[in-house]
C-alpha cells in the first residue's frame, strides 16, 4: 500500500494520545534558499568571542558575496580574497539570527558543507542573547581549526549539571553546564562514534543531517551521514508530522538528572555563525595543538585564500513544535 503525505501525517498525528504523545511534532517553519533572508537578521556585532572576525550586515554580505542563495540553498562564507592590516578590522564574515525563538520544539539541518580550515570556529546553536546564560545555550554544531568529530555542549547559568554516563552514541566530556566556572567549557559530548561529524570528514561525505530535541525532560542532539540508510525517513525529507520516538539513541543526550531544564532554558533563537581565532580557536595551546602553521591571528590576517572552503551551505532548516 503506497501512503501519501496526508496518510503518513493522520497515522503519526493518531499516536499523540497514546505512550508517544510528546514526541510527536509538525512542522512549523520550513527555511529554504531565499527563505534564510527572512527567516534571519544578519547580526552585524562585535564579536562576543572576541575573534578575528568583522560581521556584515545583509546588505554587506550580499554584495560581498558572502551569502547567496538560490530556490534550494543558502551559502554564507567568511572572506578569502583580503589580506588584513594586523591594526585594521578582522576578516569579514557572517552572523545570523532567526527572527523567531522556540521552547519545546525539533530542530533539523540538512547541511552540505560547512567551514573547514585552521583558524575556523563554525557554529550552529542555540541561545537567548538578551538573556545569556540564564536563558541558556545549546551547541549543536561546534569545533575548531579542523578538529574531528564534532561536540555538542549545554552553557547555563549555575545548578546544572549532566550524569558522567548516559544513553548516547557520543562520549562525555565535561558535565558542569554553568557557564560561570571552567572557563565556560559548559557541559559536552563529543560525537566520537562518527569524526565525519565536523569539518573535513563531514564535508567528504557530503554532509547530512543535524537533528536537536528540547523538551523539558531533555535535549537530544542526532546527526546522521548523507548516504545514511539508517537515517529516518521524516526528519531528512522534511516530513509536516515527525516522531522522535523512531530517531534511534542519540548522538547526544542531555537530561534533566540534575538540571532542571525548564527553569534554566527560555525561549532560544537559532544562530549560526564563523569566527576566526577568538576565545576558542584561537587559544595558543588549542591552535597549536590542532597542528596549524604560525599563530592564529597572523594566520588569518596573510592567508586569505586559506578560507575559501570556509563557509556553510545548507539545502534547509525545518522547525517542529
Amino acid at each position: 500500500m503506497k501512503l501519501n503525505a496526508l496518510n503518513v501525517s493522520f497515522t503519526l498525528a493518531s499516536l499523540a494520545g497514546s505512550a508517544l504523545a510528546g514526541a510527536v511534532y509538525t512542522l512549523n517553519d520550513r527555511i529554504v534558499g531565499e527563505g534564510f533572508y527572512n527567516s534571519f537578521s544578519f547580526e552585524a556585532i562585535a564579536d562576543p568571542t572576541h575573534g578575528r572576525v568583522t560581521y556584515v550586515d545583509q546588505e554587506t554580505a550580499q554584495k560581498l558575496n558572502l551569502t547567496y542563495a538560490t530556490s534550494n540553498t543558502f551559502i554564507m562564507r567568511a572572506d578569502d580574497t583580503t589580506v588584513l592590516t594586523p591594526s585594521g578590522p578582522g576578516r569579514n564574515s557572517v552572523r545570523i539570527l532567526s527572527n523567531r525563538q522556540y521552547t519545546t520544539h525539533v530542530v533539523v539541518f540538512d547541511m552540505q558543507h560547512m567551514p573547514e580550515g585552521c583558524g575556523t570556529w563554525p557554529a550552529v546553536w542555540e541561545t537567548d542573547g538578551s538573556n545569556w546564560p540564564a536563558g541558556g545555550e545549546v551547541d549543536i554544531v561546534e569545533g575548531v581549526n579542523n578538529v574531528e568529530p564534532n561536540q555538542s555542549t549545554l552553557h547555563t547559568s549555575p545548578n546544572c549539571s549532566m550524569p558522567a554516563s548516559a544513553s548516547q552514541l557520543g562520549t562525555t566530556a565535561s558535565t558542569n553546564c554553568d557557564a560561570t566556572v571552567n572557563g565556560n567549557s559548559g557541559c559536552g559530548v563529543r560525537l566520537t562514534e562518527d569524526y565525519n561529524s565536523f569539518g573535513p570528514g563531514f564535508n567528504s561525505i557530503n554532509g547530512g543531517w543535524y537533528a536537536m530535541e528540547r523538551t523539558n525532560s531533555y535535549i537530544k542532539v542526532w546527526f546522521w551521514e548523507r548516504h545514511d540508510k539508517s537515517a529516518p525517513f521524516d526528519a531528512t525529507t522534511g516530513a509536516w508530522v515527525i516522531d522522535t520516538n523512531f530517531w534511534g539513541t542519540p548522538a547526544a543526550y542531555f537530561p534533566n538528572t540534575y538540571c532542571d531544564l525548564e527553569s534554566h532554558f527560555d525561549a532560544n533563537n537559532i544562530i549560526i555563525n564563523l569566527t576566526l581565532c577568538g576565545d576558542w580557536a584561537g587559544n595558543a595551546a588549542v591552535y597549536a595543538a590542532s597542528g596549524c602553521p604560525s599563530d592564529c591571528v597572523s594566520y588569518v590576517d596573510n592567508n586569505p585564500t586559506a578560507f575559501t572552503n570556509a563557509y556553510f551551505q545548507f539545502s534547509s532548516i525545518n522547525v517542529y513544535t
